[in-house]
């Protein structure tokens, strides 16, 4: 089911078309960084991406009239944004020649619907030793971790993995905003968040194996400056 059409949507949207610079402009402050994010994962130019997302608010603006509420506001902005990016890329794609690295080879698929347990766990997972799993989301490290594991995403899975898990879209306005079909959206989908969590994985275990380390050396060194029992009597026996 497409996102609901709620009633602050309605009276946002009026107040757009009422020419309303409050409303527009508190709908950039809340969507221009976020439309910005999306553009990225359809260009590595910082200047095309904000060139995109600037078209996309002429184009909202133009069409503000013709928004038909099948949607809420934020998806069809989403989904202008998505046409223009297309659009502009195509055409920098024929004015600049560029060599392009090649994105590192696909991963293992770790799950397809139909195949059965191809790339389920072999083992179960060793745990990673925390005692309060949801401090670890809160620290910027790990945070950045995350950060970094989506950019490096190939661009449709960071797509998916955008829309799905960073902005909540609904999965059926995913496949209408893609062009994809349902099947190959929770393929991408996974895939993508297999490699995020591989990434957060690696840092995890990382920590816990850091920490232990330091336990360790800890322990030892307060053993080496201990004095052996066996030298204690000694001397205890001079000061008497």
């Amino acid at each position: 089911m497409p996102e609901s059409f709620d009633r602050t949507d309605k009276v946002l949207v009026d107040r757009l078309r009422s020419g309303d610079e409050l409303a527009f402009a508190a709908l950039v402050d809340g969507l221009h960084s976020r439309l910005r994010a999306l553009a990225r994962t359809f260009t590595s130019s910082p200047s095309l991406a904000e060139d995109i997302v600037q078209e996309t608010w002429l184009a909202v603006i133009r069409g503000l009239r013709g928004f038909e509420n099948r949607s809420t506001l934020r998806t069809w902005i989403f989904s202008i944004l998505v046409r223009r990016a297309k659009t502009l890329t195509a055409r920098e794609a024929r004015w600049v020649k560029v060599s392009i690295p090649q994105e590192d080879g696909e991963p293992p698929i770790e799950w397809e619907p139909g195949r059965g347990r191809l790339g389920l766990w072999d083992e179960r997972p060793v745990p990673w030793g925390l005692e309060d799993p949801a401090a670890v989301f809160q620290t910027r490290e790990t945070l950045e971790v995350v950060k970094n594991a989506v950019a490096r995403l190939p661009d449709m899975q960071r797509r998916v993995v955008f829309l799905r898990d960073i902005e909540d879209v609904s999965a059926a306005d995913v496949c209408n905003l893609l062009d994809l079909g349902e099947t190959n959206q929770r393929v991408l989908l996974h895939r993508g968040r297999a490699r995020v969590r591989r990434a957060l994985d690696r840092y995890l275990r990382d920590g816990a194996e850091r920490q232990v380390r330091s336990a360790e050396s800890t322990t030892n060194a307060a053993g080496a400056y201990s004095e052996p029992s066996s030298i204690r009597p000694l001397h205890q026996g001079r000061g008497t």
